[in-house]
């Protein structure tokens, strides 16, 4: 693979509501992480391949699968909703998901990457989640991403969400931040913004908001509004 080809890839900003203010889930990546060692961030990762084979449960809103899809692939705009379950799924456990007893019986049937999902009895459910942000890797990093930032609520998760065990260790020490105290920690900038794009939808839920996009062309970084 190249590494230095722009990755399409899917982020979830998980809000929870039932602490003594809304908290966020972050983890920190590690030291020997090619892509932003060190730093705190949101569960995310790359779209694979197989994130294309998979049915969510329900259907999205036709609405967000056009705004995913511009400036881009519209085959990709329901891959990028499974690679986000898929990858909050992987690194912390977590699952965005409907049950479902015929789950269990298609699992072997799945995709490797998946079947760990489906085992547990569950169909992907991305219908919780908005698209809020969009960002490409600036030129010069190791590693480079069209990454799509989803807003969820913690609601939506299956089982204690702050049961971790079943997480992979691709990020450590995962918790509920409150959302006033993350700037204590060590952010990639990309972060800080989205952060703040998540504060402003929560202080202003009645206001009709564009999805930011920043990328950058012609050696110069743009901003738009999806």
């Amino acid at each position: 693979m190249d590494k230095t080809a722009i990755r399409h890839a899917a982020t979830v900003v998980l809000i929870r509501h039932d602490t003594p203010e809304p908290s966020v889930l972050m983890g920190q990546r590690g030291t020997k992480a090619a892509f932003m060692p060190n730093k705190f961030v949101f569960p995310g990762g790359a779209l694979d391949p197989e994130d294309s084979q998979i049915k969510l449960a329900k259907p999205v809103d036709p609405a967000l699968l056009e705004q995913l899809g511009k400036h881009a692939d519209p085959a990709i705009a329901e891959p990028l909703l499974l690679a986000a379950v898929r990858e909050m799924w992987e690194e912390t456990g977590h699952a965005l998901a409907q049950p479902d007893p015929l789950a269990r019986e298609i699992a072997a049937r799945q995709p490797e990457n998946w079947q760990g999902f489906f085992k547990q009895g569950w169909l992907p459910d991305a219908r919780g989640l908005q698209f809020i942000f969009r960002a490409i890797t600036p030129p010069g990093r190791p590693r480079r991403f069209d990454a799509r930032f989803f807003l969820g609520d913690a609601s939506a998760i299956k089982g204690d969400p702050d049961d971790f065990s079943a997480a992979s260790d691709e990020l450590a020490h995962l918790q509920w931040i409150p959302l006033s105290k993350t700037r204590e920690f060590d952010l990639p900038f990309v972060t800080e913004v989205v952060l703040a794009e998540v504060q402003s939808r929560m202080r202003y839920p009645e206001k009709q908001h564009s999805v930011p996009f920043f990328t950058h062309e012609n050696g110069m970084s743009q901003f738009h509004r999806l």
